[in-house]
């Protein structure tokens, strides 16, 4: 019986290193091919999206925007939707196309600015800023033209647009030509209170000059677009009064300038027109005028055209146009714009119909009045 247990152990230990051997020989190939291949797969996976987005992204920005920043040494950059320069750093853009137009902040027109450059090369359009400062903060755009003939018309697929930021810590509002600006508020449309800066990280606020508060800005009936300023969504008379903003920005706090908000209530439409004369008869020699009155929105222009009898004649007459705001109660604010014509000297010939026509924006109104002769 002892015999049969010795031959036992010695046959279990001749065999057990086989049965334990073939599994550790069999793991560790699978280990070592297993570390193999999962790095692999951990690089590749994440790869192939990133690629598939920046095709994406690539051919969007194809698609969509044909300006481009030219760099230092030749190189050119495309732009995103805002980029912040320096005040006094000089800036090329390029718009491919071979009939390029540009939009850019409209004082630079206005001041006939020497410092901003347009030309348009064979392959592109090119425009140069040198010397910018903080006015100089804006939106600068192009698009590419397309004519026939004598028309033309944008074509929507080639643009490109960006908001420039030109930094001064001595201007963190953009600086506007006056002091003082009023902004109307209209209930159908939101009303903009434009402090722009010219750092976007700056802190803006906004304040009632009387009772003397901050107004909060809750991010839905007041909000801040820092390429436009403070946003009144939907405008009421309680909002009227005189405001002004706030900038901190790594130092002393800035003020901008006052905007007196004037809250506006009056029909869309024609001109709402009316016509007297100073008499609807009148002796020889007499001075007659005749009054064209409009009562309108305050930001809204109206144009007069005249038609009186002795016209055909070419009969002197004197035309003068003028307007002025007027309070009518409850905080409302109208615009009144009158029309004068005078005739001196009156005779025959300048009896007969005085016709007024009004026009604005959405149409015209046509009054008219007789007078005659005594």
């Amino acid at each position: 019986m002892r015999l049969w247990v010795l031959l036992s152990l010695l046959l279990l230990q001749e065999t057990l290193p086989h049965v334990i051997g073939q599994p550790a020989k069999s793991k560790r190939p699978k280990e070592p091919g297993e570390n193999k291949i999962k790095p692999v797969n951990k690089k590749v996976k994440p790869k192939v999206p990133k690629m598939k987005e920046r095709e994406s992204a690539d051919s969007s920005l194809k698609s969509q925007s044909i300006l481009t920043q030219v760099m230092d040494k030749g190189r050119f950059q495309k732009l995103a939707a805002t980029l912040s320069l320096s005040a006094g750093q000089s800036i090329e853009l390029r718009c491919k196309g071979s009939n390029v137009t540009w939009n850019y902040p409209s004082y630079l027109d206005t001041f006939k600015d020497s410092r901003l450059s347009i030309k348009q090369l064979d392959r592109y359009g090119q425009l140069i800023l040198a010397n910018s400062t903080a006015a100089d903060t804006g939106e600068y755009s192009c698009w590419l033209q397309l004519c026939s003939g004598n028309k033309c018309r944008k074509d929507e697929t080639k643009t490109g647009s960006t908001y420039i930021f030109f930094a001064d810590k001595e201007e963190l509002f953009v600086p506007t030509p006056s002091y003082f600006e009023i902004v109307y508020l209209n209930p159908d449309k939101p009303a903009v209170i434009p402090c722009r800066v010219t750092t976007p990280s700056a802190k803006v606020t906004l304040h009632r000059e009387f009772p003397a508060e901050e107004i909060e800005t809750d991010g839905t009936d007041i909000i801040y677009d820092v390429k436009k300023g403070f946003v009144y969504q939907h405008p009421t008379s309680d909002h009227k009064g005189i405001v002004y903003c706030k900038a901190e920005s790594q130092g002393a706090p800035q003020i901008s300038i006052k905007y007196h908000l004037l809250y506006v209530e009056v029909p869309k439409g024609p001109p709402s027109t009316t016509i007297a004369a100073s008499s609807n008869r009148a002796e020889v020699s007499d001075s007659v005028h005749v009054i064209c009155t409009v009562l309108g929105e305050p930001d809204v222009d109206v144009n007069f055209r005249w038609q009186y009898p002795g016209q055909e004649s070419e009969r002197p007459v004197i035309i003068q146009n003028f307007w002025r705001l007027i309070n009518r109660g409850t905080g409302h604010t109208t615009r009144i714009s009158k029309s004068v014509l005078l005739v001196e000297d009156f005779e025959a010939r300048d009896a007969g119909n005085y016709i007024c026509i009004a026009q604005n924006l959405q149409g015209e109104t046509t009054v008219a009045t007789k007078v005659e002769l005594n």
